[in-house]
């Protein structure tokens, strides 16, 4: 009791960030698992869970849960640090796994780690021995924030020590826990599941390709042999995350598998999450537990900690993990997808029954100090011990938060609008108010600007169902677009069906070879990306011949998408190269100190122009194209914003003739996307803020900030007006204007993850300065 009042004086609410159950996953059991243990052990403690959802309807969870964050959503981490700042929590404990968390490698729950105002302590579930430098960033900035990063394996001590240059005094080793659990005669459950009298073999955890179940099946055939009462028992359900894009089908292809080693009768799946009571009692039941995984860098597994708890003799792969734990004749290590090494193993387990059972001492002795009551009071340590730390060094002055020191709130994209304007042909141009107008028929400009939007919004908890049959429709409209005689698409096409031209506008090409790259480099499905792809490579030659500068710009914008995916095309990239300085040279022979600018008039499309001159100089590379598209980009911002501060695009009933005056309007959608993109590229290679407040003015003409202060942006219908006239808004929601406001918010969502992780590089950089490296 003196232990729990030390720690009532240290802490009264202590909240873990992670996954909980029900959600099925491995951090979801640990934290449970955890929470569960520390509020046994420090019952006057609040404990909560503060959670990630990766479904729109979430889980129902139990009232320990206190808030729950769209994995996807940047803006919900804040509200979860403000959250947690607000009710006065003591410390913050973050299970971290990079997939669990949204942006680029979980770039997304930095945003919450700095900005919040207790101590925070890290556990790390993944610790990569060869991490892409992301992240690298990632794991060192999470560290920089943390207080104490948990480890669960020596290993993971050494490997954040030499390659991410963590300080060996902020990492502390606690063990993964362990229910406590009697040392048993496995004959003692096997009744219980109708093996009783037979040798059994066990795997359990989440069913996935990298658990490597075919070695054990492959090993089976020779086990029979010696041991003919053998069963293996495979328990687990299908990974969610795997469910969802191969349904059943690795489980079936490992029964099919089975059935034709002939071990069918010795083989048994349990396709079902377990809970922990019935767990136990299978491991109970098992003779000998087998983890054949087959990634060497696994730095931790519950599953295999949870089976020595309970006493069983294991064979298991050498990852790093298993080779930590099985030491000392704690276990039998093999090598990787070796079947006749596993089954020699096995056989001799089962033949040397007292070292068997030798080994089961072991390791049940050797992990008592993992149970979960044990583990706890660890973490209640640690966190007593950071709580103090915190309080003997001077107070961090958190600035409050008003409105010119947090990024201005923007809605979350919705698609509703896009579903609605589609059918099963393609997304209609054109609408009266939001009812779809079947007057005007389809074009292929809008289909490949709608193929981009829907890939984009895949990341948004939005069913993959739902994405993947409006892509295939999407494709499929420019399948139909394209004129094989021509090697040209068409762009406009009737309700009935018919084209109205058997060869469209450059333009409607150039946007066209931009949706389909944009899918090959997004889409997740192969198949998908397959049919683009196929597409894709036929469109590109007609470029070559075009004369119209934002053809090429589409175009280039669509290609580098491409080389994100194929980088090493050396035909692609040829093409643009060509198209890159083309653009180039149209810059240089136009382009004044006070007309930065391709042509004589500003016209339509324009941010256009300097995105694909950024982009192109980038990547060619060419520095001095770099610079030509930010000086054109800066130009147009300029004389594209009034007094005001406000974003007034150039209208179309006249355009921006030089030396002329400006059209004031028409002002379209699509003017505001364009220059949001542009901005997004810009930040990508010069990470000045400057392009994020630009990007940010832009999204505001849409919600309001504008000539007439209304809003574009329909919250309730997920549509945009077509556009400003002198008289007000254009009050039908067709797809152009539609798909441009839902594609300019994608965009900024893009751009604030993207500055996440600028940021946390640039602290990173800071610490290392300070830090003399």
């Amino acid at each position: 009791m003196a232990q729990n009042e030390a720690y009532h004086e240290i802490s009264r609410k202590i909240a873990l960030v992670g996954n909980h159950l029900p959600r099925h996953c491995g951090i979801a059991t640990f934290t449970t698992d955890l929470l569960t243990a520390l509020a046994a052990e420090a019952p006057e403690i609040e404990f909560w869970g503060v959670v990630m959802n990766d479904t729109p309807e979430g889980y129902r969870y139990p009232s320990q849960v206190r808030f729950e964050v769209n994995q996807r959503t940047l803006s919900d981490y804040r509200l979860a640090a403000d959250f947690l700042n607000m009710s006065q929590v003591d410390v913050v404990c973050l299970q971290h796994e990079f997939g669990i968390f949204g942006g680029d490698n979980g770039t997304y729950i930095l945003d919450m780690l700095a900005n919040l105002r207790m101590p925070s302590v890290t556990t790390l579930h993944t610790v990569l021995q060869t991490p892409t430098a992301g992240q690298i960033t990632i794991i060192r900035r999470i560290a920089q924030i943390s207080d104490r990063i948990v480890v669960m394996s020596r290993r993971s001590e050494a490997v954040l020590r030499e390659v991410y240059n963590i300080p060996q005094d902020k990492v502390v080793l606690i063990h993964h826990g362990i229910p406590d659990v009697p040392f048993v005669d496995p004959n003692y459950y096997k009744d219980q599941f109708g093996v009783e009298g037979r040798k059994v073999l066990l795997t359990f955890g989440l069913l996935s390709p990298g658990k490597g179940i075919e070695t054990v099946l492959d090993a089976l055939p020779k086990v029979v042999e010696q041991n003919p009462d053998v069963v293996y028992i495979v328990l687990g359900a299908t990974h969610p995350h795997v469910k969802k894009e191969q349904g059943e089908g690795y489980r079936l292809s490992l029964q099919r598998r089975a059935r034709d080693l002939g071990i069918e009768k010795h083989l048994i799946f349990h396709n079902r999450f377990v809970d922990l009571a019935e767990l136990c009692a299978f491991l109970g039941a098992t003779d000998v537990y087998v983890t054949p995984y087959l990634n060497r860098e696994q730095v931790v597994s519950g599953t295999l900690a949870y089976a020595l708890g309970a006493g069983k003799a294991t064979v298991s792969t050498p990852y790093w993990y298993a080779e930590e734990m099985l030491a000392e004749g704690r276990g039998r290590i093999i090598p990787f997808q070796d079947a006749e090494a596993l089954a020699s193993q096995v056989n001799d387990l089962f033949t040397k029954e007292v070292e068997r059972h030798a080994m089961r001492k072991r390791a049940y002795t050797f992990c008592r100090d993992m149970i979960w009551s044990k583990v706890a009071r660890r973490y209640l340590d640690l966190f007593s011990v950071v709580k103090q730390e915190r309080k003997s060094r001077p107070r961090a002055v958190f600035p409050i938060k008003t409105m010119n020191t947090v990024p201005g709130e923007i809605p979350n994209p919705d698609l509703s609008h896009i579903i609605r304007l589609t059918d099963n042909v393609g997304i209609l141009q054109h609408t009266k108010f939001i009812v779809p107008n079947r007057l005007h028929g389809y074009c292929t400009d809008d289909n490949a600007r709608a193929l981009i939007a829907i890939l984009m919004a895949q990341d948004l908890t939005i069913e993959d169902r739902v994405i993947a049959d409006l892509a295939c429709t999407y494709i499929s409209f420019l399948y139909h677009a394209y004129n094989e005689n021509a090697g040209r698409f068409r762009n406009f096409m009737g309700y009935d069906r018919r084209w109205s031209e058997e060869t469209g506008s450059e333009d409607s090409h150039g946007r066209a070879v931009w949706g389909l790259g944009e899918a090959i480099a997004l889409c997740q499905s192969d198949d998908i990306r397959g049919a683009a792809l196929d597409l894709f490579e036929r469109a590109l030659p007609a470029l070559i011949d075009f004369e119209s500068p934002r053809a090429w710009s589409f175009a280039l914008v669509g290609i580098h998408a491409y080389l994100r995916k194929f980088s090493g095309d050396s035909e692609v990239r040829r093409i643009r190269e060509r198209l890159a300085n083309r653009l180039f040279q149209l810059y240089q022979e136009n382009a004044t100190s006070q007309w930065p600018w391709i042509e004589q008039t500003v016209t339509y499309a324009n941010g256009k122009i300097p995105q694909a001159l950024i982009m192109s100089g980038q990547w060619v590379p060419n520095e001095e194209m770099i610079q030509a598209g930010l000086c054109s980009l800066e130009w147009l911002i300029d004389i594209q914003t009034d007094d005001r501060g406000y974003f007034i695009p150039i209208g179309n009933n006249g355009w921006y003739i030089r030396g002329g005056a400006k059209a004031r309007f028409d002002q379209q959608p699509i003017e505001a996307l364009n220059m949001i993109e542009a901005c997004r590229q810009a930040y990508n290679v010069t990470s000045d803020t400057k392009w994020i407040a630009y990007a940010q003015r832009c999204m505001e003409w849409f919600l309001g900030r504008n000539d007439l202060g209304v809003p574009l942006y329909n919250h309730k219908t997920g549509g945009c007006f077509d556009g400003l006239t002198v008289d007000g808004p254009n009050r039908n929601q067709g797809a152009e204007s539609t798909l441009a406001c839902v594609l300019s918010l994608l965009n900024l969502h893009k751009l604030r993850s993207s500055q996440v992780a600028v940021e946390a590089s640039a602290a990173i950089a800071g610490l290392d300065s300070s830090q003399g490296r």
